[in-house]
């Protein structure tokens, strides 16, 4: 039986887009998106995330040694910026129909029934 693969969903954020880190160790930092894994749902953002990568010497870099580099986070812990305002943002058409409230109904004249 062969192991199926799981299908990219849509998420929230996309490449180039500035976000805000909501959770983890990068809380409260910003920075702009550099790739996103759709299948896994994780994205990597400029300059947050580093992690000491440890480099054997091979024939590219006879030297090898220690280099630091983004990992990727999860698409949870990061939230859109909008960039007029600079502040968190939801996307997407409910929060596009959110800050609308809808009319007041005006109630209907009812005539009172005599018998």
């Amino acid at each position: 039986m062969a192991i199926r693969k799981a299908d990219p969903v849509q998420l929230h954020v996309k490449s180039g887009d500035t976000v805000k880190v909501i959770a983890g160790d990068e809380r409260g930092k910003t920075g702009v998106i550099k790739s996103v894994n759709r299948v896994t749902q994780r994205v990597t953002v400029e300059g947050l995330n580093l992690v000491t990568k440890h480099n054997k010497p091979s024939a590219k870099s006879p030297q090898g040694g220690i280099t630091k580099m983004e990992a990727p986070m999860h698409v949870s812990n990061v939230q859109a910026i909008n960039p007029t305002t600079g502040e968190r943002a939801r996307k997407g058409a409910a929060a596009a129909a959110a800050p609308a409230a809808a009319p007041a109904k005006a109630k209907r004249a009812t005539a009172k029934k005599t018998a």
